[in-house]
């Protein structure tokens, strides 16, 4: 069985661990991708899409988990697929009982 806690010390379960790793996954997926093209986070909110640019650091940051309109945003912004954005995330949720 998978327990967990988090920086704060709260019980946290493996799911939950899975859910943070694949936020930091997809938010460094990101923003490799928008330094790859050179863009600053002002100008990519401002200019590509609807979201604002704390929601943009926020993504990045895995402080806030992406809806999947806002994946869609982001992808067209970064001219790439849903599924390139998503290309290191973890979709094996199955854990093994001790």
């Amino acid at each position: 069985m998978c327990n967990a806690s988090d920086e704060k010390g709260l019980y946290i379960t493996c799911m939950q661990l899975i859910d943070i790793k694949n936020a930091e996954l997809l938010g460094q997926r990101i923003k490799t991708l928008r330094k790859e093209k050179k863009v600053s986070l002002n100008r990519i909110s401002k200019t590509y899409s609807d979201l604002t640019s704390a929601t943009w650091s926020r993504i990045e940051n895995a402080k806030n988990e992406a809806k999947f309109s806002s994946l869609l945003r982001i992808a067209a912004a970064l001219d790439v697929s849903v599924v390139d954005l998503l290309k290191d995330v973890d979709f094996d949720y199955s854990f093994e009982e001790d």
